[in-house]
């Protein structure tokens, strides 16, 4: 599939397209690279799917083009994906860069034609052949090459110049356009207003998969409501599974931590049952909740009706797969994915579930490990959930000279700031 980048065709079906592949099939990376080439009348059109300049939404997602056989009524699918088509305004094969002027092409031209203008360019080499006479291989600045191309360029290469002298009047244009409404705007809203608008939809950005926060409260508990992460239908229907922690003998506690058939940190907390049977059957259902997110974010694709097993609930199976999965199309069946937006959705529900069971702070890197995250990436959820993040040593779960990352929401909320973008790497001694 293509687009092109200054406007759309009018004739489409009069293009032919020429794909170009990497010769290198045993490089990972290279053996995918493809360069598209198209030709119209006026323009030489380029697209490729590397480099700097390529579409990000290549990577992002994933494109099908469907052919539907008007005979049998199938549709069959392909996977795609997206060409910029860039114009190539510059006539020429071979490219010579210039110290701090342009890149511009070669040209070759007999060595009458050449005396007009021996005068205004600059002779790069005397002889482009060794016997050869009647060619000259010769570079010009922007101008001068627009005046050999006026005098001795193809039909072609003068298209292509009136093509790219337009588009500069146009870009002239739009700019100017451009500036004045910027300037119309900021003089009406301020610069203030503006930054602000910006700040808002950033933090927007970043709350699109986190539980709805209420800022406007005197306590932490309202701040993420354990309604918005369990519904009373769900909380009722985890009694049952639920009853098992809440009865556990230290026995069973041992034996489950040799075979590690919980995580981490609902181990640890299960040594710690309140005696009081309400108290104990919330915070037991509390964990078997936690533990099912944590086992649920290791999957990958979901093949199962019932991914987590016939003794979790249907109404909590529903929610898994509604809440905490994307659908993907693979192989000619839909399928549900744990995506890496998914499985971010899922650290800050454990987060904050993990907040309600320790009032209100919890060990970060503890979920870390259960969840086999990097540390960078919990410490966004978590900074995103407006925690204060605090280092200890030791603790449940980790090696006693093992730094650790505590989690703890307190009021007042810290003020959100947008993600500033990909960390700079450190540099090596």
């Amino acid at each position: 599939a293509v687009r092109f980048a200054n406007g759309k065709l009018q004739h489409p079906d009069s293009l032919r397209f020429t794909v170009y592949r990497n010769r290198d099939t045993a490089h990972p990376r290279k053996r995918h690279r493809r360069i598209l080439v198209s030709e119209t009348e006026r323009l030489c059109y380029v697209g490729h799917n590397f480099g700097s300049e390529v579409m990000k939404c290549n990577s992002l997602c994933r494109y099908f083009v469907g052919v539907l056989d008007k005979n049998s009524g199938q549709m069959e699918v392909y996977n795609a994906e997206i060409f910029n088509m860039q114009p190539l305004l510059s006539g020429g094969s071979d490219l010579l860069p210039l110290a701090d002027q342009h890149t511009l092409p070669l040209r070759i031209l007999p060595h009458e034609e050449l005396k007009v203008f021996i005068g205004t360019v600059a002779v790069e080499r005397a002889v482009c052949s060794p016997g050869c006479t009647g060619c000259f291989n010769v570079s010009f600045c922007l101008v001068q090459m627009d005046l050999c191309i006026e005098a001795f360029g193809t039909s072609k290469q003068k298209r292509a110049l009136s093509s790219r002298r337009m588009n500069a009047v146009g870009n002239d244009i739009v700019s100017t356009a451009v500036t004045k409404a910027a300037a119309n705007v900021i003089d009406a809203k301020g610069v203030t207003a503006l930054m602000q608008d910006v700040a808002q939809d950033d933090v927007q950005n970043i709350s699109a998969f986190l539980p709805p926060c209420h800022e406007d409260v005197d306590r932490p508990e309202h701040v993420y409501k354990f309604e918005d992460i369990l519904s009373p239908a769900e909380y009722e229907a985890l009694r049952v599974p639920a009853a098992t922690l809440a009865n556990i003998t230290a026995e069973e506690l041992a034996k489950g931590a040799e075979e590690r058939s919980h995580c981490s940190f609902v181990l640890e907390e299960l040594k710690f049952l309140p005696t009081d049977e309400k108290s104990r059957d919330h915070k037991a259902r509390c964990l078997w909740f936690l533990d099912t997110l944590i086992k649920f974010s290791h999957l990958k694709v979901i093949k199962k009706k019932h991914p987590m097993g016939p003794e979790c609930p249907h109404i909590i199976s529903r929610k898994l797969m509604k809440n905490f999965t994307s659908l993907t199309y693979n192989n000619g069946s839909i399928q549900n994915l744990i995506s890496a937006s998914m499985k971010a959705k899922i650290t800050a529900y454990v987060i904050v579930l993990a907040l309600h069971i320790n009032n209100f702070q919890t060990n970060l890197t503890v979920l870390q490990n259960d969840m086999k995250l990097p540390e960078s990436r919990i410490l966004d959820v978590a900074k995103a959930l407006r925690l204060r993040v605090s280092k200890a040593k030791g603790g449940p779960g980790l090696e006693d000279d093992q730094n650790h990352k505590l989690g703890t929401l307190s009021l007042p909320l810290p003020t959100q700031k947008a993600p500033e973008g990909q960390r700079k790497r450190k540099k090596m001694n």
